[in-house]
């Protein structure tokens, strides 16, 4: 196990299931609800592609045209304006295997309006039968380090990642064998070796009629090559060398980062880097990062069955770290909030619950009416990509829970012909 300390589990948070031997892992104006936006006063989104769609390869996705559910086009901040509270909720693995979890959260953002990020391991379309087809860098042909997924499970994986497409949120990759240890893991993998384990986890998506012989099911309703624009590496691993790979693939953001503060985001080679990050861990001297499985590090060490007299304490912990994480940035310099987890049933689910309320709390406050936007990577970046590189780069420069001096009006009032500001972004600090 490695330092709990300060740093908050730094490298092990996305899904160390190898690590500990676990068997999971796996807009213009406010993010309001949208006409015919599945949820309050929403009439859902409809379970069938459109009649425009077009199979792509084996007929296991098809091109159905402009995603439904998606925000308004996003615009410049005017000079002055405050900026929204964006919050990425985000999911590592996104298999659903007979834990409910899945539809349980997609669900809640549906009742709420929100759009997430799935993370789908490539993997989890793949049967274990044809488990030979993978061919993971520096390992034996087949090798995984979260297993397979049952056929039943397979099947619940595809319905729930087209329901989750179909209702707004993003499906991006957290590739497929999941290797944190040992000569073969992922810190270790080369840019070529990266392209590999992509153009692999593609081929799953895109070919899983073929692989699992379900002839019965509708394609997967997007298209996978222009979908995928981002992932997250398994235990937060192999940035560095993934970053030339996913510049030269068009991808425009990278969620991998070991551990970030809660600062707005600067891009490196190109990309958005897009770090979990490090918010107050009540009752303790130190912070720690914003995932499910660094909470349980931080608690129960290398168990994830600890005696059960401690799980309300530390279900009302977790759910207070996220919190507390959500209420420093709005309330102080905006910085957008990602908080990372796992469809897992760790001490007896605290961390589901814990996210759960956490989810509500900021829910609670977009009702209310203020500028909370629950979105994807995709559009978080989406508006990212429009505003003035002035602008950003002002953004850039507040610390974290720091106010903008002067408040936000004076703040970026010069920022319209870019006074004192570098034309870079990429370059902030």
């Amino acid at each position: 196990m490695r330092d709990i300390s300060r740093r908050g589990l730094i490298g092990l948070g996305a899904g160390t299931a190898a690590a500990m031997g676990l068997a999971a892992c796996g807009t213009q104006g406010q993010d309001s609800t949208l006409p015919g936006r599945p949820g309050k006063g929403g009439s859902g989104a409809s379970s069938s592609p459109t009649a425009t769609a077009r199979p792509l390869g084996d007929g296991s996705t098809a091109d159905t045209g402009k995603q439904p559910y998606q925000p308004g086009k996003p615009v410049p901040l005017e000079p002055g304006e405050t900026p929204p509270q964006f919050v990425v909720f985000s999911w590592d693995g996104a298999g659903e295997v007979g834990n409910g979890l899945f539809p349980r959260f997609l669900d809640l953002a549906k009742e709420h309006g929100a759009h997430m990020t799935f993370f789908l391991s490539g993997l989890y379309l793949l049967p274990e039968s044809k488990k030979r087809k993978y061919l993971p860098p520096n390992n034996q042909p087949g090798a995984s380090d979260i297993g397979y997924l049952t056929d039943a499970h397979i099947r619940a994986t595809i319905e729930n990642v087209r329901r989750a497409w179909l209702e707004g949120h993003e499906i991006g990759t957290h590739f497929n064998g999941h290797f944190c240890s040992g000569f073969g893991t992922v810190g270790h993998w080369t840019p070529k070796q990266w392209l590999s384990e992509i153009q692999q986890a593609k081929a799953f998506v895109k070919e899983w009629k073929t692989n699992t012989g379900f002839s019965d099911l509708p394609p997967l309703p997007f298209d996978y090559d222009k979908e995928l624009i981002g992932g997250r590496t398994p235990c937060l691993l192999g940035q560095d060398n993934l970053l030339p790979t996913a510049r030269e693939l068009g991808w425009r953001y990278d969620a991998s980062s070991p551990g970030g503060r809660q600062r707005w985001p600067v891009k490196r080679q190109g990309l958005w880097d897009l770090p979990l990050q490090l918010v107050p861990f009540p009752g303790r001297s130190f912070e720690v990062l914003s995932m499910d499985y660094n909470m349980l590090a931080n608690q129960s060490l290398n168990t994830t069955k600890a005696p059960a007299y401690n799980y309300p304490g530390w279900r009302t912990q977790s759910a207070q770290a996220y919190i507390a994480g959500f209420e420093r940035a709005y309330r102080t310099n905006r910085a957008p909030f990602f908080i990372g987890n796992h469809f897992e049933h760790w001490n007896g689910g605290i961390y589901m619950d814990a996210v759960e309320e956490a989810f509500k709390h900021i829910a609670r406050e977009k009702e209310k009416g203020a500028d909370v936007r629950l979105v994807s990577f995709r559009q978080f970046v989406d508006w990212l990509d429009v505003q003035r590189p002035e602008v950003v780069s002002k953004l850039q420069t507040l610390e974290v829970g720091r106010q903008p001096a002067g408040g936000w009006k004076e703040f970026l009032s010069d920022t319209a012909t870019g006074k004192g500001a570098s034309s870079d972004p990429s370059k902030a600090a």
